[in-house]
């Protein structure tokens, strides 16, 4: 298996746990999803820092070189148009780091009431009491055989015997039976409609009755 470039891996785990991050990846890109996971949560909390403010902190709190620095800004400026879509995997990670150091100042102070109220907030943050389905072994279920077959009983329909020599003997029938038809040469019909259907002409006793209608009465 092909190990992910480091903007791979940060991308797909900038929030897995690290017991998880140890098991994925090796050393060296865990070390850098850390670091750039440190940094992109510093650059949230101070949104109006420039790029050289950035390297400069990263520098402080790493020992790592001023290239090395850069990528990670180049890495974290990646992030942020994803931090929208992302939010909700951020926000759990934050409310995880909240918890669990609540937890820690209540086990200081053994206040057991409260410890118990942050393992049950962890756990509905979690989703712990939900079963997660198993994975299916997809790479155990075996292939099924095909084969290509003419055999119409496989789909329950009762075959025909002799079926070849019976297409044979329609064939031959029908070509029998249209031996006698030709194509033969036509001409459209050269139709007088104006003779056949000539327009009504109005009598003249009709002309006059209309005509005489439509002269006013004299005063």
């Amino acid at each position: 298996m092909s190990i992910p470039s480091a903007i791979e891996a940060v991308r797909a785990d900038l929030f897995t746990d690290l017991d998880q991050l140890r098991q994925k990846y090796p050393a060296v890109i865990v070390e850098k999803i850390l670091r750039v996971r440190e940094m992109f949560n510093w650059f949230v909390a101070n949104p109006n820092s420039t790029d050289r403010r950035f390297v400069e902190e990263l520098l402080k709190r790493h020992d790592i070189s001023r290239v090395t620095a850069y990528n990670d800004l180049s890495i974290v400026k990646t992030l942020l148009p994803l931090h929208g879509s992302a939010s909700r995997q951020f926000h759990r990670w934050r409310t995880n780091e909240m918890l669990l150091e609540t937890y820690r100042l209540a086990e200081r102070r053994k206040d057991t009431r409260t410890m118990e109220r942050v393992a049950a907030s962890y756990g509905r943050t979690n989703a712990v009491h939900i079963e997660e389905d198993p994975d299916l072994p997809y790479d155990k279920i075996p292939v099924q055989p095909f084969t290509a077959t003419d055999d119409p009983s496989v789909l329950g329909i009762k075959p025909i015997p002799n079926l070849r020599q019976k297409i044979d003997s329609l064939l031959e029938r029908y070509r029998r039976e249209s031996i006698d038809i030709e194509d033969v040469e036509y001409e459209d019909a050269d139709l007088e409609l104006d003779t056949l259907f000539p327009e009504p002409v109005p009598d003249k006793q009709s002309w006059n009755r209309t005509e005489s209608t439509s002269i006013p009465p004299s005063v």
